[in-house]
């Protein structure tokens, strides 16, 4: 019987709880310390995996196959490296096992290494519900870069959506993709050429339709200027 077919009773899980008591309560099927690990993780897994697969909805299956793999297996979680490095590796393995299955040539590790200083444009995605006009133009620039992330090649996406978009320190993304720091640097770099080059060729049709000023904001201008004129109702 494995550590999943457990159960016990627990007091409420401390916010604060550390990731041994998570993992030993997980281990015991706790509903409260497993939702806990998920979410803490949820993100991190689906971008490593969507960075390999380019497909929202294979990377979600990963996600879950991820997570029932690691509960069933959690007798096997030492505790060498962070729980959530241990997921990430056992995501980027199924991601790895699915792509390779559709390209067995897939490899992360061998790769032309280029040594090129570059930074990645910075777009404001941020909210802008109050302007749908604004949200319009942002949503479509994210899906420009998305699309650019996408065509990176294997290796330098998966360093990039781990250091920029997770965050990982370069030691963190060395370990979790086997390779050495040094590596992780170049493709960087590497990666943030490609991806400006891509998005600045594709961002030209959009930039057409930057600074729109229709709908509301044209409205309310429209309104304000006819009421200081003293005109209409």
């Amino acid at each position: 019987m494995t550590a999943m077919h457990r159960t016990a009773t627990f007091p409420a899980l401390d916010a604060a709880a550390p990731e041994a008591e998570l993992v030993r309560r997980a281990q015991a099927r706790d509903e409260a310390a497993l939702r806990a690990i998920m979410q803490a993780n949820n993100r991190r897994l689906y971008r490593l995996a969507r960075g390999i697969l380019r497909s929202d909805s294979e990377a979600e299956d990963v996600v879950q196959e991820t997570y029932v793999r690691a509960f069933t297996h959690l007798d096997g979680f030492r505790g060498d490296s962070a729980l959530s490095t241990w997921l990430s590796r056992i995501a980027i393995n199924e991601a790895l096992g699915r792509a390779r299955s559709r390209k067995p040539d897939i490899e992360l590790d061998v790769l032309p290494e280029a040594v090129l200083e570059a930074q990645i444009i910075q777009f404001p995605l941020s909210s802008a519900a109050s302007d749908p006009e604004k949200s319009m133009a942002q949503r479509e620039i994210q899906r420009v870069v998305e699309h650019a992330i996408d065509e990176l090649p294997d290796a330098f996406r998966m360093v990039f959506v781990a250091r920029v978009m997770e965050g990982m320190s370069m030691e963190e993304t060395a370990e979790l993709l086997g390779v050495k720091p040094e590596t992780v640097k170049t493709r960087l770099h590497r990666a943030r050429t490609m991806l400006r080059e891509n998005v600045e060729r594709k961002i030209g049709p959009v930039v057409m339709d930057a600074f729109p000023f229709a709908g509301q904001r044209c409205e309310h201008l429209t309104e304000t200027v006819l009421k200081r004129l003293g005109v209409g109702t």
